[in-house]
């Protein structure tokens, strides 16, 4: 299913509030971006009581009910969980992970609210969830009846959005320090193999076992955890983030010139850690448009050239990296253009790399 629009979870909880109201929504995402969550946080926001059902795991018949003989006619009595008298939100978790026979059986629970006999009392709410198929998780093909039968919208990961929540929240301080820097390692792309891969779910799990250990944390149990919670990738730059100690703002003393960048051969994955995250931090201060920038941000650029000079002194690879175009991203083509002509031992190097 693809949708022209992702929203993030503040816009989903509004489109939530003026439409699942009055139809069924079926919300659409990759594993562990907070779907779950979301829904519950908003079946609470408007007072209703939210009852979930795994696709993966149900039958048929956990929603029918069996049936019984009353007055010689057999009537089929769905679970107590379901049949119930006030209204509520009915969650249907991996709904396009579930069977065609159990699909079959949600199509009057979600077009008419109704269960064999019982209709599910006025101002409930019903909302489903899954994942893509892209996503390597468990899916089956919804049929066309069932599709058509609900609204759909994606759900997308908002950095600024779970970090305010992570904030309030009081995830571990590591994990908070670090999406700060890195707010685009919050999620990515589930793997095609079995592999652990970042989250904000797993950012969470990785929060929780770090202050489980509290103080009796060290180098080895931190990269046992990250490596376990997190993208490879990613789970190397927290450990190198974790090794920079009590100098985690080390990038802003190098932008100041109070710092230099670490040159030493066991410093490697530092300096990797801070090469990222100077070009996060350019991708995001840079603006498209170099009219737009005024006479602070031109000492920055000024001084980030600068920077770029000494870091490929120490290693041209490194100075690659912030200057390379990753993820579809790629720094603003006035500043690639003063590269160039400032920097152009630079340039030829990484022009050679391509060739």
């Amino acid at each position: 299913m693809q949708t022209s629009l992702a929203l993030t979870p503040s816009q989903l909880s509004e489109f939530l509030l003026n439409v699942a109201t009055v139809r069924p929504v079926f919300i659409w995402g990759p594993p562990g971006i907070g779907k779950s969550a979301l829904v519950q946080n908003f079946a609470q926001s408007v007072g209703l009581d939210c009852v979930s059902l795994l696709g993966s795991q149900l039958a048929p018949e956990d929603l029918l009910g069996v049936p019984q003989i009353s007055d010689g006619v057999t009537r089929f009595c769905p679970p107590a969980m379901i049949a119930r008298e006030q209204p509520y939100c009915l969650f249907l978790d991996e709904l396009n992970a579930c069977s065609q026979d159990v699909q079959k059986a949600f199509y009057s629970l979600i077009l008419e609210r109704r269960v064999g006999e019982y209709v599910m009392p006025e101002g409930s709410i019903v909302i489903a969830a899954g994942n893509r198929a892209q996503d390597s998780a468990i899916v089956r093909t919804m049929s066309s009846a069932l599709v058509n039968r609900m609204i759909h919208v994606q759900l997308k990961v908002s950095a600024s959005e779970w970090l305010q929540w992570a904030q309030q929240a009081q995830l571990h301080a590591l994990v908070l320090e670090y999406l700060a820097q890195r707010p685009d390692h919050l999620w990515s792309q589930p793997p095609k193999h079995e592999e652990a891969f970042s989250t904000p779910r797993s950012w969470h799990m990785l929060s929780d076992a770090l202050q489980s250990y509290g103080d009796d944390l060290n180098l080895q149990t931190l990269e046992a955890l990250s490596s376990g919670c997190l993208t490879p990738q990613h789970a190397a730059q927290f450990k190198a983030f974790y090794k920079l100690a009590d100098d985690r703002h080390r990038l802003d003393a190098i932008f100041k010139g109070d710092s230099g960048w670490p040159h030493a051969p066991q410093d490697r994955d530092v300096l990797y850690f801070l090469a990222q995250a100077f070009r996060a931090r350019l991708l995001k201060i840079l603006p498209a448009d170099k009219q737009q920038s005024g006479g602070e941000l031109q000492q920055t650029v000024h001084r980030s050239k600068a920077m770029l000079r000494e870091l490929a002194q120490i290693s041209l690879e490194m100075a690659q990296i912030v200057t390379a175009e990753s993820d579809s991203q790629t720094l603003p083509a006035w500043y690639m253009v003063e590269i160039v002509r400032d920097l152009p031992r630079l340039v030829e190097a990484r022009e050679a790399a391509k060739a």
